[in-house]
């Protein structure tokens, strides 16, 4: 039996798992485990992931379909401006009871399981602790995220990001320029300013 740690990702399932056809909803806040990304990207531990969803049980465990949703802090890979925002991702994963998981991963289980195995989309699978009774979403939140969140982030689709030779922010000096002279052409602009002089 999988020793139970009650933590703040531990929801009680006893009843839902109590027979098939049962459906519990889930829709309130958890911290973020660490492990989510980095400075670049990433969503920093303790924020609020809200899980908006169901738990639905079947004959050999429990199958969550929803949506979670947290807020990324990022740096803007053009113009490096600091974001924050909201970053959702639906999710559909299987939770076996226990001892069913490791027949699941080895595809030892029978044909119903198999189709079951088919329709879970990330091929994760978190055993429930307890014969069923508590479900641990912690690995659920840390795998959905650092899997979907992107590796880059934009401030928006059409940054233009800053400029190369100053560092100033092009989206808001858009018409900024500079006069740049080709070093290469320094011979042929002193020849040139030396006959104008010779013309004289």
């Amino acid at each position: 039996m999988a020793r139970i740690q009650f933590t703040d990702w531990t929801i009680p399932v006893a009843q839902v798992g109590s027979r098939p056809g049962q459906t519990k909803e889930i829709d309130q806040e958890f911290p973020a485990p660490e492990g989510i990304g980095d400075t670049i990207v990433g969503v920093k531990p303790g924020a609020p992931v809200h899980v908006a969803g169901q738990f639905d049980s079947i004959v050999d465990g429990l199958i969550f379909t929803g949506t979670l949703t947290a807020p990324v802090d990022a740096v803007c890979a053009r113009c490096d401006v600091d974001l924050s925002r909201d970053f959702a991702e639906q999710v559909t994963a299987f939770f076996p009871y226990e001892n069913k998981g490791e027949d699941l991963a080895a595809g030892k289980d029978d044909e119903e399981t198999e189709i079951i195995a088919g329709e879970e989309e990330s091929g994760d699978l978190y055993p429930l602790l307890d014969n069923g009774s508590f479900a641990d979403i912690e690995p659920l939140i840390r795998d959905t995220f650092v899997t979907a969140l992107p590796l880059q982030m934009l401030c928006r689709p059409d940054c233009k990001g800053l400029c190369p030779q100053c560092g100033a922010d092009l989206n808001e000096e858009p018409a900024h320029v500079h006069d740049v002279v080709d070093p290469r052409f320094d011979a042929l602009a002193a020849l040139k300013a030396q006959l104008e002089q010779q013309e004289k």
